[in-house]
């Protein structure tokens, strides 16, 4: 205000220069405060007058000066309610933002919590469900099959025909127990011991060649071990929703199931020669690959899926270093 009151004086009282306080005017309303804007207010006429009095003006009365420094003084008040209103409003809708904000992450954190206690409740689920059909259902089998071979004896033991009618329910009763076991391992994958990780894969790949008939083979050049069983088992459940796919959607003939790593981070790459992704990619992608992508999400890790340039689709997932430990005495698969 001293500045622009100083080239006021110095331009002459003919060069209206009024419009220019303003500047001062307006600063102090919008960071001060309505109180501030109007003490410049005032102040801002009375130095554009005491200037032009200096500069030696001549008013016919002294009602002229009067009158114009009521109307500049006007339109500073003006000026100043305008800023302060905005300014108001400016801070009522930054406020606004912030509780949205603060509510929307609440609700993120929410919902992410809630979206894992859902995969863990149903990893949990799973697990139980594997150790009963396991101890029991299997249990149970196994005693069917061996009181079949009891009756198969005594029917042999008699020479009568109905023996080899026995024999082959055994049999059926002994790849029910197979089918069980193998079923049961899926619902609960990843044994805590450090080489739990890789022996799963390896029999997941058994598994799916033996009931689809195709050929699914698991690739680890060194042997990788994770800190714990929960990035194991997301991993596992991440390969087993790919290769799932690949024989369901995809239907592949050929599935390559890779585990590599490195310093930079542990690989896990599911490959297959299908029919790939639709042409519209992730538009096009299911429940399946959501679940993939949000178990890699609780990891930690990157996941992305995509179309090969011939055909078959590759999954791939990196989970960081911090995640694995180093590893010695163990042989490689």
């Amino acid at each position: 205000m001293g500045v622009i009151g100083l080239v006021d004086y110095l331009t002459g009282f003919q060069i209206f220069f009024s419009a220019f306080y303003l500047l001062p005017v307006g600063l102090a309303a919008w960071y001060v405060g309505g109180v501030a804007g109007t003490v410049i207010s005032v102040l801002s006429v009375g130095v554009w007058l005491a200037g032009d009095f200096a500069a030696g003006v001549h008013y016919p009365s002294l009602l002229v000066p009067i009158w114009n420094g009521a109307i500049a003084l006007i339109v500073y008040f003006v000026v100043v309610g305008t800023l302060v209103n905005l300014r108001k409003l400016q801070k009522e809708l930054e406020e606004r933002v912030r509780q949205r904000t603060s509510a929307l992450t609440g609700e993120i954190q929410e919902r992410g919590r809630l979206e894992k206690e859902l995969v863990e409740i149903g990893e949990q689920a799973q697990r139980q469900f594997g150790h009963d059909l396991h101890d029991t259902l299997g249990q149970h089998l196994t005693a069917t099959a061996f009181a079949g071979q009891v009756l198969t004896a005594q029917l042999e033991g008699k020479s009568l025909p109905e023996a080899a009618a026995s024999k082959n329910l055994v049999k059926l009763i002994e790849e029910s127990i197979s089918l069980t076991r193998q079923f049961a391992r899926g619902l609960q994958p990843v044994e805590l011991k450090p080489e739990g990780l890789m022996d799963s894969f390896q029999e997941l790949g058994r598994h799916i060649s033996e009931r689809f008939k195709i050929s699914c083979e698991f690739e680890c050049r060194s042997p990788v071990l994770l800190q714990d069983a929960e990035s194991g088992t997301q991993l596992y459940r991440i390969a087993q929703e790919a290769v799932t796919n690949a024989v369901k959607h995809g239907r592949a003939k050929f599935i390559n199931i890779s585990l590599e790593k490195n310093q930079e981070a542990t690989t896990l790459m599911v490959t297959d020669d299908g029919v790939g992704l639709p042409e519209k990619g992730r538009d096009s992608e299911g429940m399946g690959l959501r679940i993939m992508a949000y178990r890699a999400s609780m990891m930690g890790a990157t996941f992305n899926i995509e179309r090969l340039p011939e055909s078959g689709t590759r999954v791939t997932c990196r989970l960081p270093p911090h995640h694995t430990r180093p590893i010695s005495n163990v042989t490689e698969s």
